[in-house]
């Protein structure tokens, strides 16, 4: 199955580059390039793209504007967003995961680690590499501004174990072996926790975690 991958980026160079990357594998393709938020949204829905790869930054309308609209869009419900920034410690990632980003990565990654990231968030994983983002909730969802949320009061106890230990970066097959559960029923847990709290993805199932207090940048 070739995964459609759509380039946003204000940086026709970084896009070209991209492009290159992306078409070099065999089971992915490039189905279209943004130069602004705007055009991503509506290149998202006439290109049929699988994933969207986003830069923050953009004109017109940001990416993380730009990945709201995505997210919120019924129509755009498997399209998967993969935020791409220039440093790991920019606060604007938490809005772009807030807004619905399935992961992030640095601009500056290896490009074998680009393409492992989009096979990662198109199979309908998060990306999210556990120390940048307990540095990143560390200082911005526990700023004053942060906005506060309810517990997971309606998890089972089992539910609240799954969903710790995906805060913490485990994948189903971690969370299975440290539970003595099978992978299956890890990944079933996931996604009755993911319905039980209306999110979209893991990537949510974290904020959630960190914003109900469940988990702390220092049990990292």
């Amino acid at each position: 199955m070739t995964i459609r991958v759509l380039l946003a980026d204000d940086q026709t160079l970084v896009r070209e580059a991209f492009a290159m990357l992306v078409d070099s594998a065999r089971d992915m393709a490039v189905v279209g390039q943004a130069a602004t938020g705007r055009q991503a949204v509506e290149l998202a829905r006439g290109a049929r793209a699988d994933l969207v790869v986003m830069d923050i930054r953009m004109p017109d309308l940001d990416g993380i504007e730009a990945t709201r609209l995505i997210a919120a869009d019924e129509d755009l419900a498997g399209v998967r967003v993969l935020v791409l920034t220039t440093y790991d410690t920019d606060e604007n990632i938490v809005d772009a995961l807030r807004a619905g980003a399935s992961g992030f990565l640095v601009k500056d990654t290896r490009p074998a680690e680009l393409l492992d990231a989009i096979r990662t968030v198109a199979a309908g994983e998060s990306l999210l590499s556990p120390g940048p983002t307990a540095r990143l909730i560390e200082r911005f969802l526990r700023s004053p501004t942060a906005p506060a949320t309810g517990g997971p009061e309606c998890l089972s106890d089992r539910e609240r174990e799954v969903l710790t230990l995906v805060a913490r970066g485990l994948n189903n097959t971690e969370i299975a072996e440290a539970l003595g559960l099978s992978p299956l029923t890890a990944k079933t847990h996931v996604s009755r926790i993911m319905g039980k709290l209306a999110v979209r993805d893991r990537a949510q199932l974290v904020i959630v975690a960190y914003e109900s207090g469940m988990v702390t940048p220092g049990s990292i």
